[in-house]
C-alpha cells in the first residue's frame, strides 16, 4: 500500500459529506423541489465507495488536475435531475472521476459519453463499467478535444431521434469558464448543461445586471447563448480533499441561433465587448476609439435613449446601464466594426 493510500485512510481531517444547503436566491427553491432519480443501483457510490475507489489504484488527488471527488451520493442524483435525465438521453460527463455521477447517468437510461483527462481514472471506470454498452470514455484534455465531432459521431452511432444532448458534469473549478466558452454556443448540439461550480462564479454568472466591478465579459457571453439558473448550494465538506470554497449547481438552457441577440457578427460584438472591458476605466470615446468615431459613439447612444453627451460621461461597463449597454453595442456600431473588418 502506497503512503498516498494511507494518507486517505488515516487522515482524520477527511470530511463527512453533508446535504447541500439551498441558496435563497429567486428560483433556487423551484429548482431544489424537483424530484430526485430514483433508480435501483448495482452499486452505492457514497464516502466509503469514493474512497475505496481510489484506493483501489493506489490513487490521491492531484492538485494539478484540480480534483474533489464526489462524497455524497444524494448530490450525484440532484445533478442528475436537474437536467431531467431519461431513458434515451445521450449525456456529457466531463470529468467522471470514480464514476460515481456516471453510475447515476446509466442508471437513468441514458447513453454517456464520459470525458476524462487522468489516465488513471480513464481505467478505473472502463473496468468499472466494462460491461456498459452505453458508455463510452475517451482520455482527452476537455478544454482541448472537439467535443462537436466526438459528439456528431455518438448521434450517428445512436440514433438518436431528439437531436439534442445534455451535458451534466462536475468539473475543476480551475476550467470552469474553458468549459463554459466550449460549450454555450452549441446549442445545436445541447439543449442544456449542467455544472457544479464554484459557488462565487455561480452567483456571479446567473445575475444578469450587476453594474459592479464583478461584472465581466463573462457575463455578456452566459446570458448571449443560454438562460442560466441558479439551482442549489453544495457545502464543500462534500468533497474529497475539501476545497477552499463551496460550490453550486448551476443550469444553463441554451438558446438556439435564431434566438441570439440580433447582431450583426457576433466575432464583431464580442471583440467590442473585450475592448471595451479593457479600457474600463476610461471613457467610451477612448476605450472604443480603435473602432469608429466620437460622432458615432454619441449616434448610438442617442438612438437608445441616452444623451449624446454619455459618451463623454458613462464609463464603461460599470455606470452605463446593463439594457442600455445591450442596446447600444448591438446598435449600428456592430456594423460598422463588421464593415471595417470583414469587407
Amino acid at each position: 500500500m502506497t503512503t498516498s493510500t494511507l494518507l486517505v485512510f488515516q487522515n482524520p481531517l477527511l470530511p463527512k459529506p453533508t446535504r447541500p444547503a439551498h441558496s435563497s436566491i429567486a428560483g433556487v427553491q423551484k429548482g431544489a423541489a424537483s424530484a430526485c432519480i430514483v433508480c435501483a443501483r448495482s452499486q452505492d457510490d457514497d464516502y466509503h465507495a469514493t474512497i475505496k475507489a481510489l484506493n483501489s489504484k493506489g490513487r490521491f488527488p492531484r492538485k494539478s488536475l484540480g480534483q474533489h471527488y464526489m462524497l455524497n451520493s444524494e448530490i450525484n442524483d440532484q445533478l442528475a435531475a436537474a437536467a431531467a435525465v431519461q431513458e434515451g438521453d445521450i449525456v456529457l460527463e466531463i470529468g467522471p472521476g470514480t464514476g460515481s455521477l456516471t453510475n447515476v447517468l446509466l442508471n437513468a437510461g441514458a447513453t454517456v459519453l464520459a470525458i476524462e483527462k487522468d489516465q488513471h481514472m480513464v481505467g478505473l471506470v472502463r473496468e468499472r463499467f466494462a460491461s456498459i454498452d452505453q458508455l463510452k470514455v475517451l482520455q482527452e484534455d476537455f478544454v482541448k478535444c472537439h467535443i462537436r465531432s466526438h459528439m456528431l459521431s455518438l448521434f450517428e452511432r445512436r440514433k438518436s431521434s431528439s437531436g439534442f444532448a445534455k451535458v451534466v458534469a462536475n468539473i475543476p473549478f480551475n476550467i470552469s469558464t474553458d468549459v463554459i466558452k466550449q460549450l454555450l454556443p452549441m446549442g445545436d448540439i445541447f439543449s442544456e448543461v449542467v455544472l457544479l461550480l464554484q459557488e462565487e462564479t455561480a452567483l456571479r454568472l446567473v445575475e444578469p445586471s450587476l453594474r459592479t466591478s464583478e461584472y465581466r465579459p463573462i457575463n455578456i457571453f452566459v446570458n448571449f447563448y443560454s438562460e442560466p439558473e441558479y439551482k442549489f448550494k453544495v457545502p464543500r465538506t462534500n468533497f474529497f480533499p475539501q476545497p477552499k470554497v463551496d460550490a453550486a449547481v448551476v443550469t444553463f438552457k441554451l438558446k438556439q441561433a435564431t434566438d441570439y441577440p440580433a447582431v450583426t457578427s457576433t466575432k464583431s460584438f464580442f471583440s467590442m465587448v473585450s475592448s471595451a472591458f479593457n479600457g474600463k476605466r476610461k471613457m467610451l470615446r477612448k476605450s472604443l476609439q480603435h473602432l469608429c468615431t466620437s460622432l458615432e459613439i454619441e449616434k448610438a447612444l442617442g438612438d437608445v435613449g441616452l444623451p449624446a453627451t454619455a459618451a463623454a460621461d458613462y464609463k464603461f461597463p460599470i455606470t452605463l446601464p446593463s439594457t442600455e449597454y445591450t442596446l447600444f453595442m448591438e446598435h449600428n456600431l456592430i456594423s460598422y466594426g463588421s464593415r471595417q473588418w470583414f469587407s
